[in-house]
């Protein structure tokens, strides 16, 4: 028994070392407040004035260009809303586009620009395209496709013949232009002549 006796003792203590840290740790807890998690809102925790993004692609060569009077960020949808945006693609081997408006949004993977209130996308000349002007109240650019949209009516001016529709798609890459539901296209004679008379590659707008 008296050489069990150390042994019992060690285990006794050895409890109520135990039993003393889980209520130390317990007290602890229960008199120390502790912050409820932080309730994400509609309010910016970024903002810049007079801001530039640039992307660049693997070569390092800049092919989106994104600028705008100021910039706001919000956490609770992770977007960007900018105040007179100036987005510009020059992608590889297409032309240059460049699209403005009073106010625009650009999501927080950066896949998306939407662009509100007097949008407006200019496709700018070179020597095989003649100009590409699209207005509308909003316009959706898809920067990584090189790609612009709107399901709100649209005028269309390329070069001295326009389109009016509601709904347009312009795939900058292929130069392929679609307006949908069109309810005023005039077709000027001089760029349908030299859609006939011209090689295959300015058979697209």
């Amino acid at each position: 028994m008296k050489d069990r006796l150390p042994s019992l003792v060690a285990v006794l203590l050895l409890g109520l070392l135990v039993l003393g840290t889980w209520w130390a740790s317990d007290y602890a807890l229960r008199s120390i407040e502790v912050d409820p998690p932080r309730r994400v809102t509609h309010e910016r925790d970024s903002w810049s004035d007079r801001f530039t993004m640039v992307r660049t692609d693997p070569a390092g060569r800049a092919i989106n260009r994104l600028e705008g009077t100021a910039m706001e960020h919000f956490p609770d949808t992770g977007a960007y809303e900018i105040t007179s945006p100036r987005a510009v693609g020059h992608q590889p081997n297409a032309p240059i586009t460049e699209g403005t408006a009073d106010h625009g949004t650009l999501d927080e993977r950066g896949d998306r620009i939407v662009l509100n209130g007097n949008a407006h996308l200019k496709r700018l000349p070179d020597a095989d395209h003649q100009l590409l002007d699209v207005r509308s109240t909003q316009l959706i650019i898809e920067p990584n496709r090189d790609l612009v949209h709107t399901d709100q009516p649209a005028l269309v001016v390329n070069g001295h013949s326009t389109l009016r529709g509601k709904g347009m798609r312009y795939d900058n890459r292929t130069r392929q232009l679609t307006v949908t539901a069109a309810s005023d296209v005039k077709i000027s004679g001089e760029d349908q002549a030299a859609r006939n008379a011209g090689p295959k590659k300015n058979a697209q707008p």
